[in-house]
């Protein structure tokens, strides 16, 4: 077996055990849901007017936790389906050379360097999904989360619009 076979193996491992443990969580979530629910409905029912509006409370917490783990998962499925593009395509952003700390970090120098570069890629064609995806990418090496997912929604959007025509 070469060493690219090994590191793809290797990779799959680690995505196979990732989206395991994100199954199991979310097993775990609809059980506590559930429990959250019946929990409710028997507030509800007590027919007290402090326990009705407690049991509507409690019942509004599982329908929000399904709600935040349905768009959670579906984000990440959308980034997950760009990530595969890119690295299909080979555009994916390149930090093997970069130094990086103890923690395995890039440097923030070496960042900020990397996210000045792709700046730059995107200031030129900012409609560009791909480029769009590379800033986010970026933004995230450099420490800016909230950028970071800002953009990738925006790649997000822009990828789908791009599938929706060549349709």
């Amino acid at each position: 077996m070469s060493n690219a076979e090994s590191n793809d193996s290797g990779q799959n491992r680690e995505v196979v055990k990732l989206v395991a443990f994100i199954a199991v969580l979310v097993l775990v979530l609809g059980f506590y849901f559930l429990l959250l629910g019946r929990i409710a409905f028997s507030l509800i029912g007590s027919g007290e007017v402090t326990g009705i509006l407690i049991g509507i409370g409690v019942l509004l917490l599982p329908l929000v936790g399904v709600w935040v783990v349905v768009a959670t998962v579906r984000a990440a499925l959308a980034h997950q389906h760009l990530a595969r593009r890119m690295h299909d395509e080979g555009r994916e952003l390149d930090t093997s050379d970069l130094p990086r700390r103890a923690s395995g970090r890039i440097e923030r120098e070496a960042a900020d360097a990397l996210f000045d570069r792709v700046k730059a890629e995107w200031e030129a064609d900012p409609d560009n999904w791909r480029v769009s995806y590379r800033l986010a990418r970026a933004y995230d090496y450099a420490g800016d989360r909230a950028r970071a997912r800002e953009t990738m929604r925006r790649a997000v959007a822009l990828e789908k619009l791009e599938r929706d025509q060549t349709r």
